[in-house]
């Protein structure tokens, strides 16, 4: 059984602390965060200790770190449990900044020990299926991906302040769902942004509504469209288009029950928010890092899978800041 140090203990944190205790196969011993009334109601309600960082780092019983704390405390963590010869599960990103990213991972790979970096949407059924399919020729050479991603609502403009932006903390997921599902690196980038949920946004120099355009060597090219704003709940779908024919992801639903009636046909709305769309996606994330950890093999997401989407985001802000696509070459 893996024994775990988990650092954090907030929403992302709870869900993976009841996904370990409720795994068989993994255990958590130790619980980190500076709130201590959250990390002593979260320690208690899974049998853990609160601790510090050295505390859970030193412990011998301990294989692997959990690292879902704030995004500026994650680059430190990743290099003290790398030296610290744990396995390592950090949530995206990384860090906020390409340099602090290269720092960690060059940690990692001194120290020789796996990384996975939290990009939960790989490990959602129907996405992963697509993938699949892709792989096994279903709709022959890929030559487009459309990733739509809107979010019901806007987060709290204090967030957005911190949060690196849309780039880095919301869009970061669908450039790692387009290279996925591409097979190729993007190598230029286009982007288009705009506040046009909130003048809030805008006033806290960030965007909440975006196209993006990425184009691959080969020719292959994805399109992603993000909301910060949904009226019927939190819209998740993928489409890909191939020289064969086409796969498309669409939403997940309370049920598939449809009425049809005098007046409309109607069914469910997609499920509201990522804590309910993604929950069997965290779950068999966590088995499959546990998996890899045991079997010594490597991850499905790797430290290197979290930088290349970290530089696409990069390419994605300076593409809107300059108005003009911008070669991925320049910022990686």
């Amino acid at each position: 059984m893996l024994v775990f140090a988990q650092f954090g203990a907030g929403r992302i944190g709870a869900i993976h602390a009841g996904n370990l205790a409720a795994s068989g196969t993994a255990r958590l011993k130790h619980i980190v965060d500076v709130n201590g009334p959250a990390a002593a109601a979260l320690a208690g309600k899974h049998g853990a200790t609160v601790s510090d960082t050295a505390a859970a780092l030193a412990d011998p019983e301990v294989g692997a770190v959990i690292i879902a704390s704030s995004t500026d405390t994650h680059a430190d963590l990743v290099i003290a449990a790398a030296k610290a010869g744990k396995a390592i599960f950090c949530e995206k990103p990384i860090d906020l900044a390409l340099r602090r990213v290269d720092a960690a991972l060059a940690a990692v790979r001194a120290a020789g020990v796996p990384m996975l970096v939290g990009f939960n949407r790989r490990f959602d059924p129907s996405f992963a299926e697509l993938h699949r399919r892709i792989g096994a020729g279903a709709i022959g050479t890929v030559e487009q991906v459309v990733v739509t991603s809107r979010d019901p609502g806007l987060p709290p403009i204090e967030y957005l302040k911190v949060s690196g932006g849309q780039f880095r903390d919301m869009t970061i997921h669908d450039f790692d769902m387009a290279r996925w599902l591409l097979g190729e690196e993007p190598t230029e980038v286009f982007a288009w942004g705009a506040a046009l949920v909130d003048p809030a946004v805008a006033a806290a120099g960030d965007i909440d509504s975006c196209m993006v355009l990425l184009r691959c060597a080969s020719g292959r090219m994805a399109h992603i469209n993000n909301s910060r704003r949904a009226a019927y709940g939190y819209d998740q779908r993928i489409e890909v288009h191939g020289s064969d024919g086409r796969l498309i992801a669409g939403n997940r639903v309370a049920t598939t029950v449809e009425q049809a009636d005098a007046q409309a046909v109607s069914s469910e709305k997609p499920l509201h928010f990522f804590l309910e769309r993604y929950a069997e996606a965290y779950r068999i994330e966590l088995a499959a890092f546990v998996d890899a950890v045991a079997r010594g093999a490597p991850m499905p997401v790797g430290a290197e899978d979290g930088r290349q989407a970290l530089v696409l985001a990069e390419a994605a802000l300076r593409s809107l800041r300059e108005n003009r696509p911008v070669k991925v070459a320049e910022v990686a």
